[in-house]
């Protein structure tokens, strides 16, 4: 595998492969590799005979400058879990080179409709950033194809609005939510949990479920059922911040709507977990096209 972190070293291997007619996979990360990132790799190699992965942990999609701060940075792990995967190419770049005129931007992706409402609300900011950043990676890279996590729904829904509206030469490939043997999605953050609370933890993902259960119904009480859910996490130690249907372009549901997603984000001691549920009026479960 081989490591850079500089724009010209980046292109002059990218361009090597695209003139020896390969295709190129790209998994954009924060780092902390864990196996769901792994399985993102997996799958960028199914759709490519080349995977670039980046890590960089990106400071304009942080709301809280603490959070930033202590975002697990494990770098040397990381190369090494993502190498043992087949990784062909690890980007690390630095801040100054994916914002070389500062972090007082110049210019920025601002999304729109799918980006407003839940994680909008609560995380200010944090689109435009995730947004731009994304933007520059993918021109950085130039990919065939890039690879994101359904778990992170609305992150998903954003860039491919984002990609569409910028006419992006660029195929986005969604993966769905990787669990642990309980349930839990796999994320970096979990290990911010408490032994305790890692237990309590898979709970939010069993309200999902059981919510994604009760709405198919096409006359639900979709209101009834978010309040109850709600209410159920936050006797059980969680802190919801959000616990809501939408549809799947994250609009409130329409009747008419058969596709829809539960989605939700909730504290647990220092952890903030997010976590959704796709499923069908007719009571099939599965991701929303």
């Amino acid at each position: 595998m081989r490591r850079v972190s500089d724009a010209a070293t980046l292109r002059a291997q990218l361009d090597a492969w695209r003139a020896a007619g390969e295709r190129i996979g790209f998994v954009p990360t924060m780092g902390n590799i864990h196996e769901g990132h792994l399985r993102l790799v997996d799958a960028a190699r199914q759709h490519a005979t080349r995977v670039v992965v980046s890590v960089f942990v990106n400071p304009t999609q942080f709301d809280r400058a603490d959070d930033f701060e202590r975002y697990p940075r494990t770098l040397d792990a990381d190369a090494a879990a993502l190498a043992g995967r087949g990784v062909d190419l690890l980007l690390t770049p630095t801040v100054d080179v994916m914002y070389p005129d500062g972090l007082d931007l110049a210019a920025h992706i601002e999304p729109t409709h799918s980006a407003q409402p839940l994680e909008g609300e609560f995380r200010p900011g944090h689109f435009r950033g995730m947004a731009t950043v994304v933007t520059k990676l993918l021109n950085l890279v130039q990919p065939h194809s890039a690879v994101f996590g359904e778990k992170d729904y609305q992150q998903l829904a954003v860039v491919r609005a984002v990609v569409r509206e910028l006419l992006l030469p660029v195929e986005i490939i969604g993966l769905p939510t990787v669990r642990e043997p309980d349930g839990l999605a796999m994320s970096s953050r979990n290990q911010y949990l408490t032994l305790a609370e890692r237990a309590v933890a898979p709970r939010l993902y069993s309200a999902l479920q059981a919510a994604a259960r009760d709405g198919a119904a096409p006359d639900a009480p979709l209101a009834v059922i978010e309040a109850g859910q709600t209410k159920l996490l936050n006797d059980a130690g969680f802190r919801v911040e959000y616990f809501q249907f939408r549809d799947a372009q994250l609009r409130p549901p329409a009747p008419a709507d058969r596709q829809r997603v539960v989605l939700a984000a909730a504290w647990l001691g220092k952890a903030r977990l997010i976590d959704n549920q796709p499923f069908d009026v007719t009571g099939g479960q599965g991701a929303p096209r």
